[in-house]
């Protein structure tokens, strides 16, 4: 297990420091205690941290509209989420949901059909922040931002989905294994 990374420990001070004070506030722990996705959109990178320390790195995909709450936009939602729900265990990697539901098996991850396919699991976030990324008109549950696999994994390192985070078949398997419902995601810029 690598020490914090310089790049995520920025991310989570500084300018974020309004993120950081938050930690306590809505999951009851300081952030240096606490196990949570760090998605940091300018690198195009999704970390999963434990107790400061980073357990996983993975190259992501997010919004081509950049980074932005509203509903109907396209944009990736900043802020702290949860995952509040997770789809597919169990699921043949590249299988793709439609609706939630499996449909079909992909064997092919590098499609250049621009259809954001949800492939082989889902985290589906809920903001945790309302009135920033939860209620009305800044809901990401109601928008259904997913962490996800894609059918576009030649893409991921660029900022192309329609508002989800992207990943790799076989990492978004992985971590799926290793969260829970009710982990904390954090979605921000180093």
């Amino acid at each position: 297990m690598a020490p914090l990374e310089p790049p995520a420990h920025r991310a989570l001070s500084g300018s974020q420091e309004p993120f950081v004070h938050l930690c306590q506030s809505l999951f009851g722990t300081d952030i240096q205690s606490l196990k949570f996705i760090l998605v940091e959109l300018d690198q195009q990178r999704l970390l999963l941290i434990s107790g400061g320390v980073v357990l996983a790195s993975y190259k992501v995909s997010t919004a081509l509209n950049g980074a932005g709450n509203r509903n109907d936009t396209g944009c990736t939602p900043i802020g702290w989420h949860t995952v509040s729900e997770k789809i597919g265990q169990g699921a043949t990697i590249g299988t793709v949901f439609k609706g939630r539901v499996p449909e079909q098996v992909l064997t092919e991850f590098c499609s250049d059909i621009d259809n954001d396919s949800i492939t082989s699991r889902i985290l589906w976030l809920a903001g945790a922040q309302p009135g920033f990324n939860s209620q009305g008109s800044v809901d990401s549950k109601r928008r259904y931002i997913y962490i996800h696999g894609t059918a576009q994994e030649h893409l991921l390192g660029q900022a192309v989905s329609h508002g989800c985070i992207r990943m790799s078949n076989s990492e978004v398997i992985e971590l799926f294994e290793q969260v829970e419902v009710g982990t904390p995601v954090l979605v921000t810029f180093s």
